[in-house]
């Protein structure tokens, strides 16, 4: 099922991005704000594959941790844009591709809160 899901192909395309170039950040900033950026992308995908694995009010409440996740990500890398670390160009695209993972993870939130 989840290899159907556009949430997680999107969220795989994220981190396959996003890693690497999180790697090229500043060293003295690398064990603070990268490690979190990097766990908060990684989190959220775990936490994907644990709602999906649950139902009901389970599955609710990972779907509502992932969206707290995903705004922590956004945080970091607002925080990343502004130091430079990130330059426009990047900072559009990685953008766009949390705003559509956002619109997924609404979607399914919405679709689990009100089953048929």
């Amino acid at each position: 099922m989840a290899d159907d899901m556009v949430i997680f192909t999107r969220t795989f395309d994220l981190l396959t991005w996003l890693l690497p170039v999180a790697e090229r950040f500043p060293s003295a900033q690398r064990f603070v704000v990268t490690a979190r950026l990097t766990s908060a992308a990684l989190d959220f995908q775990e936490t994907l594959f644990e709602a999906n694995a649950r139902r009901g009010e389970q599955r609710l409440a990972f779907l509502r941790s992932a969206d707290a996740q995903l705004n922590k990500l956004r945080l970091y890398l607002r925080l990343a844009y502004h130091w430079h670390w990130l330059n426009a160009g990047q900072y559009e695209h990685v953008s766009k591709m949390i705003e559509e993972i956002g619109r997924l993870l609404g979607g399914w939130l919405r679709l689990s809160s009100n089953p048929k």
